[in-house]
């Protein structure tokens, strides 16, 4: 598969060293030039299969059928806005964590509501998946911690669009779990909420993953 990454930062970076591990093409959209350069070398370097790695400009039409909104959800409501109709059909992946940064004492979304369900409202069209919030950028580079491989929850109301995630998900050496329709995003944004704010207390230095055991 190919897929298109909104974003140049740490997610982009995990997210994308484990899609182009798993053999899948990968095209990152940069706001600013040249900003991308230094994660498409890297990202062609780890690239497995003949995955290949190009990047655009932020507004370039989209051709790929898989969006990644790789950045801070202020950026990413940003991006639905922009592309809007243009998103229809496609699956959208939401792997934002809509937190208030600056008090760090909630959401900025409502609270019968989430991230993903927020931006489905702005373009309808898309297929959106919330996917990857719970997992850090840095743990995604390496795909496992202590020896497990990542998991990741996926929610979403559409079960092709779920089913065509978890199989990149798999692909890249991830476990792929279904956590349900796109409000269940709700329970992973605030699971994220929670280990972001042990990370001090445990000392994890965000190296740490939330897993299923059984």
């Amino acid at each position: 598969m190919d897929v298109t990454i909104i974003g140049t930062g740490n997610m982009a970076r995990g997210i994308g060293t484990r899609l182009v591990a798993g053999g899948n093409g990968v095209t990152l959209l940069e706001k600013e030039p040249g900003k991308a350069d230094a994660l498409l070398e890297e990202l062609r370097g780890a690239a497995s299969g003949g995955a290949e790695v190009g990047k655009g400009a932020f507004g370039d039409p989209i051709a790929d059928e898989i969006v990644v909104l790789a950045v801070y959800f202020p950026d990413a409501r940003a991006a639905v806005e922009r592309y809007g109709e243009g998103l229809a059909g496609k699956v959208v992946v939401d792997v934002t964590v809509p937190l208030d940064w600056q008090t760090m004492e909630g959401f900025v979304v409502p609270v019968d509501s989430s991230g993903a369900e927020e931006l489905q409202k702005l373009a309808p069209g898309a297929r959106f998946v919330k996917a990857f919030n719970t997992t850090f950028a840095r743990t995604l580079v390496a795909g496992e911690v202590a020896g497990q491989p990542l998991d990741v929850f996926i929610a979403g109301d559409d079960e092709a669009a779920k089913a065509e995630l978890a199989q990149l998900v798999e692909a890249g050496g991830l476990r792929a779990i279904d956590a349900g329709p796109l409000r269940r995003a709700r329970q992973l944004e605030h699971a994220m909420f929670l280990q972001i704010s042990v990370q001090e207390t445990l000392g994890t230095g965000f190296q740490s993953a939330l897993k299923i055991l059984s």
